[in-house]
C-alpha cells in the first residue's frame, strides 16, 4: 500500500487542474434551426447542462459549467447596484442554458447568434475555464491580426 505524501496530493491536484481545461479549436456548422454539434471533448467536461452568454471582450459567446457560472455569478452579484447594475442586466439577460441533445447538438438561442455574428460556419475553441463560440471568418481575422511580440511579454510578465 502507498503511503500519503504531500507531494502525490499536489501532484494529483496539477492533473485535476489540467484535465478540467478546456482546450482545442473545434470547427463546426449551425444549422437552419439554429443548432450545432457541441465537441464531445468539451462537452465532457462542461457538463450534461452548461450556460452561454455574451462575450464580454469580444463579439463571440462565452460557454461555461454550471460550476464556473455559479462562480461568475456571485462575482457579479456582490457588485454593487450602481457599478455593477448595468453589467447583470447585460450579462444575465442574454444568458441561456445549453443541453445537449442525443446526437450532442445544442441550440443557440437567436438572440445570441445575432451578437456574435454566427450564421453557418463556427469555431468553437477552449479557453482554460471556459469555451468560446465565434463566427469562423471573425475568428481567423483575430488570429491574422494577432500580435506575437504582446504574447510574449505578457508571458515574460507573469515569469514563463
Amino acid at each position: 500500500m502507498e503511503r500519503f505524501s504531500w507531494k502525490t496530493a499536489a501532484s494529483c491536484r496539477k492533473a485535476a487542474a489540467f484535465v478540467a481545461s478546456l482546450m482545442g479549436t473545434y470547427y463546426h456548422n449551425i444549422d437552419a434551426k439554429g443548432r450545432m454539434n457541441f465537441p464531445t471533448k468539451l462537452r465532457e467536461i462542461l457538463g450534461t447542462t452548461f450556460y452561454v452568454t455574451k462575450g464580454l471582450d469580444q463579439p463571440c459567446l462565452t460557454v461555461c459549467s454550471a460550476a464556473e457560472w455559479e462562480r461568475l455569478a456571485a462575482k457579479v452579484a456582490a457588485i454593487p447596484e450602481s457599478k455593477g447594475g448595468q453589467l447583470r442586466r447585460w450579462l444575465f439577460s442574454g444568458a441561456g442554458v445549453l443541453t445537449p441533445d442525443k446526437q450532442g447538438r445544442v441550440l443557440i438561442p437567436q438572440d445570441l447568434r445575432q451578437f456574435a455574428g454566427l450564421e453557418k460556419d463556427v469555431v468553437v475553441i477552449g479557453a482554460n475555464t471556459k469555451a468560446e463560440i465565434w463566427d469562423r471568418a471573425r475568428w481567423e481575422a483575430l488570429n491574422a491580426a494577432w500580435d506575437p511580440g504582446e504574447m510574449l511579454q505578457t508571458l515574460e510578465e507573469i515569469g514563463f
